[in-house]
């Protein structure tokens, strides 16, 4: 009964300060500013096959993900022989950048993937 009451006068506060109040104005600036546009970049385009090219296979090291990574890598071997897949771990977390590693994959791979975590 306390705690309606107690809503009650708390309801009746506002809405006698919302209603006193509407002719006052007030004027804010938004804390982030005016953001740029974001850039979009198209997705490459698919290969028409796998055979005879060579794809990376990727370990971002996310935690208990390395058995996972593994375990596709090899099924991918087995499953397209006829394709050269190679295994690399990249260098720190998935958020830090490993240009020695993308640019071993621009200048010798015809694709890549790469395990970000689950």
């Amino acid at each position: 009964m306390k705690n309606r009451v107690s809503c009650l006068l708390i309801g009746v506060f506002l809405a006698g300060s919302l209603w006193a109040a509407d002719t006052a104005k007030v004027t804010v600036l938004n804390p982030r500013g005016i953001q740029p546009p974001i850039r979009l970049i198209p997705m490459a385009p698919r290969l028409d096959t796998l055979d005879g090219k060579t794809i990376y296979v990727v370990d971002t090291k996310y935690p208990l993900t390395a058995p996972f990574v593994q375990e596709v890598y090899n099924v991918l071997k087995e499953k397209y022989p006829k394709t050269n897949w190679v295994f690399r771990d990249k260098i720190g977390s998935y958020f830090d950048d490993d240009p020695k590693l993308w640019a071993e994959i621009k200048e010798k791979g015809q694709g890549m993937v790469m395990a970000i975590g689950h």
